[in-house]
């Protein structure tokens, strides 16, 4: 029994002050946004950021992390408590239609203009697929299958931290684009979820709108985020890496299966009401935590230091994949 609270207490210590730093952001972000009116996941970001020192060095850092990415993923799980699957055939079939053609045209895009500005077809591939599908995770695993050279660190990192800025960028000005362009709550979710590359961002500016926008906006992510399977695989399997090693990444994230278990039985009725309200909070607190511990991990002088070409292409295939879903949306009357 010693040992078990010793080891409880040594991991509350390690992950404790930077869990803590991130709840407090996101109770002050809520505090603003309930007397000031604007959205708690923009006031949980920006927050965030001016507390990126945190994140530098010291005991927060392993806190901070783990509320950007577990608790994130644990969140968005959650979510799926909140959908049904009449929802979801609410939509149709063209919007899993829009989320494959997406994936592939803008990695197929990445990768010409990629040759056209004299930079390799491999990093290409790696701008692409972070682009089209889910941002940082993408590259992690999209770079597992590609072929090792003298920069694939160095253009990992980059393309990391490339996409994780634009979407922090986007998080921030898509919802304006929107509302000028005078969507619904729906055609805005769905751009939002079909364009912003990390599931961080889109959950934020989903929910920045409404509740029903956030809950478009993650669905439609989740469509892209089922694909990086596919693609990692189709990658591993034409540069003759397919052995399990090599395609770790390839893995179903766990969360995403939690969203679709929870979804199912959500439709079932099998939730428990008060079950349903418990899950609604718990993500909604997790949700504005991951947001406010996501701004404290962007360093804006990491990102002053990256290469004019590259940080042209993989803006060129962001304002690619926003063109290609605002213009189906148009062309499907929204």
């Amino acid at each position: 029994m010693l040992s078990s609270l010793d080891k409880a207490r040594a991991t509350l210590q390690h992950f404790g002050p930077g869990l803590l730093v991130s709840f407090t952001i996101a109770i002050a972000a809520s505090f603003l946004g309930e007397h000031y009116g604007a959205p708690v996941m923009l006031y949980a970001l920006l927050l965030g950021m001016a507390f990126h020192f945190l994140h530098q060095d010291g005991r927060c850092v392993a806190g901070i992390d783990l509320a950007a990415k577990s608790v994130l993923r644990v969140a968005v799980g959650l979510l799926g408590a909140q959908i049904t699957l009449a929802q979801i055939m609410s939509y149709g079939l063209w919007l899993p239609l829009l989320a494959v053609a997406g994936v592939m045209l803008t990695i197929g895009f990445g990768l010409v203009v990629a040759r056209s500005f004299g930079l390799s077809g491999h990093f290409g591939l790696l701008t692409g697929g972070a682009v089209a599908i889910c941002g940082a995770s993408a590259a992690l695993a999209i770079a597992s299958v590609l072929p090792r050279s003298d920069t694939s660190e160095r253009d990992t990192v980059f393309t990391v931290v490339g996409v994780t800025a634009l979407s922090t960028l986007a998080m921030i000005i898509y919802p304006m684009i929107t509302a000028w362009l005078g969507w619904d709550d729906t055609a805005a979710g769905i751009f939002l979820g079909a364009t912003i590359h990390d599931v961080a961002q889109v959950v934020g500016a989903g929910f920045s709108i409404s509740e029903g926008a956030g809950q478009a906006a993650t669905f439609t992510k989740l469509l892209r985020v089922m694909l990086l399977v596919p693609v990692v695989l189709g990658l591993a399997v034409f540069f003759r890496k397919g052995n399990a090693g090599e395609t770790g990444g390839a893995k179903p994230p766990l969360f995403l299966l939690a969203f679709v278990a929870l979804v199912v039985l959500n439709s079932l009725g099998a939730i428990p009401a008060p079950a349903l309200d418990a899950m609604k909070q718990i993500s909604r607190w997790f949700l504005v935590g991951a947001i406010a511990a996501l701004g404290m991990k962007t360093s804006l002088k990491a990102l002053a230091q990256v290469g004019g070409r590259a940080v042209g292409l993989i803006v060129a295939e962001t304002v690619f994949l926003a063109m290609l879903a605002a213009g189906a949306l148009y062309m499907l009357g929204h």
